[in-house]
């Protein structure tokens, strides 16, 4: 019995035809790019893929040929701040062609930014929502800070230069304020970020220290650098530590989700040693006043004793005989030194001493007057 056939190259060629036949025109496409890579000649190639509920759905191979890829990853980053990565959602302009040797190909001639930007945006507001139905948004503001936090744990990059600014304007303040900062390294950007800084929070959480701050650094960077600090995981993993987590992400414009979930958050790295510093130097302030107010108060306790001093001294030296004479008067005694408030009781022949200024008379009584 013969079978109908058709070669293989005869297949594919109608299968172009049909392809190219159903797509003349561009058209645009959302999907999610699931690997990039730029060639040495110029060329970047890339998986897109469509995610479900289960997982990939769909998954088409993609190209930027170098005559256009200059222009359109150029107009990208300047609009997002970042070129193409894993895990980015994009809305891109295809023409939809089949190769007899490579099979289907989109080949990509624009990309909207403002879509990749506005993704982001939605997913971070879903992560929101999210957060807040748990109840985590305001789980670390319940925790308390050490008055005098000390043990510090710092995640970040060991070569960032937002991780060597906190050390040295935390370790080298003008006020001789000692800590102690342990660095848990991980990964501060791109799809791989938030499994890695949770990790870091995990090590913290189980280390042998009882640190009394986490504290997550990062110097700035694009829209697209930071997406990370919106992911759910990575947030949630914040809220739940038992520890207060600080962020220092280095942005003046955006609040990413690890921010909101965080204990406090600052702008700068920098910033974020001021903050720590302010802690030991309203102790100092505090401690310095009570000092001042003990000062104060011994001061014046010596000044009411001393005056107290004064006082029975002066009455002292006014009751002191001594001070009676020198102002002219003469005390009398009897023969046995007890003083003479009268003359009632002498009679003639008894012995008398006078005392004066200058001197003491021995005195004989020959009568009175």
């Amino acid at each position: 019995m013969e079978r109908e056939f058709v070669d293989l190259l005869t297949l594919q060629q109608q299968m172009k035809s049909g392809v190219e036949d159903l797509f003349p025109d561009r058209v645009w496409v959302r999907a999610e790019i699931a690997s990039v890579s730029v060639k040495s000649n110029g060329h970047c190639y890339m998986d897109l893929c469509q995610n479900g509920p289960r997982g990939a759905v769909a998954k088409a191979k993609a190209v930027i040929w170098r005559s256009r890829y200059l222009i359109v990853s150029a107009a990208f980053r300047e609009a997002t701040g970042s070129l193409f990565t894993q895990g980015m959602s994009v809305l891109v302009r295809v023409q939809v062609t089949y190769s007899e040797l490579y099979g289907l190909t989109l080949s990509i001639d624009e990309v909207e930014p403002e879509f990749t930007l506005g993704e982001m945006e939605l997913q971070r507001r879903r992560t929101v929502a999210r957060l807040q139905e748990e109840g985590m948004m305001d789980r670390q503001k319940a925790l308390a800070l050490s008055p005098l936090p000390y043990a510090l744990a710092v995640i970040s990059a060991a070569d960032a230069a937002g991780y060597g600014d906190f050390r040295r304007h935390l370790l080298e303040n003008e006020y001789g304020f000692a800590y102690r900062v342990d660095l848990f390294e991980a990964t501060m950007q791109g799809a791989s970020a938030p499994a890695s800084m949770i990790e870091a929070l995990a090590a913290v959480e189980t280390a042998d220290v009882r640190y009394d701050a986490v504290l997550i650094l990062r110097g700035g960077g694009s829209a697209m650098d930071l997406a990370c600090f919106d992911d759910y995981a990575l947030a949630l993993a914040i809220a739940q530590l038992p520890v207060p987590v600080f962020t220092a992400i280095g942005h003046d414009r955006d609040y990413h989700v690890a921010d909101m979930v965080a204990f406090r958050f600052v702008k700068t790295p920098t910033a974020l040693a001021d903050e720590f510093l302010d802690c030991y130097a309203a102790e100092d302030a505090r401690l310095e006043s009570f000092g001042a107010r003990l000062r104060l108060a011994f001061n014046a306790k010596i000044s009411q004793m001393e005056s107290r001093v004064e006082l029975l001294l002066a009455r002292i030296r006014a009751a002191d005989p001594r001070g009676i004479l020198e102002r002219g008067y003469t005390l009398a005694t009897d023969a046995r030194g007890v003083v003479l408030k009268s003359a009632a009781g002498l009679a003639r022949g008894d012995r008398l001493r006078v005392l004066f200024r200058d001197g003491t008379l021995n005195c004989t009584v020959d009568g009175k007057v």
